[in-house]
């Protein structure tokens, strides 16, 4: 179980952004696009590290739906299909705190393996 606790979720009128926040006052605004394309589903992550998949071409991807999980999680059902993910609020909340660092990390990846966004 987690040790943080959302106050908030919400998904923005164009639906390309969720926006979570977390008692205490962090709050993450999280593209649509990075959320699916570091889904932490086994369709993305693999079974273990060798077989994560770089994900391109989801520039444009929408979250269609938010639905709990538990008391623990959320899954996001994202225009393209994608539902398998399951982000737990510890996941969400890291997301949020590396954003940049992650993102960074994607779009070097899409460039080293010719994948465009």
């Amino acid at each position: 179980m987690s040790d943080i606790w959302p106050t908030e979720l919400r998904v923005s009128q164009d639906r390309k952004t969720l926006t979570v926040a977390f008692e205490g006052g962090t709050r993450h605004e999280l593209p649509a696009e990075m959320l699916r394309v570091m889904s932490p589903s086994a369709e993305v992550q693999g079974h273990s590290p060798a077989q994560r998949k770089t994900i391109g071409g989801k520039k444009n991807v929408q979250i269609m739906q938010v639905e709990p999980v538990g008391n623990y999680a959320v899954r996001i059902v994202f225009d393209d299909m994608h539902s398998t993910g399951i982000f737990t609020w510890t996941y969400l909340d890291e997301l949020g705190r590396e954003k940049e660092a992650r993102w960074a990390a994607y779009l070097a990846e899409l460039e080293e393996k010719g994948l465009s966004r």
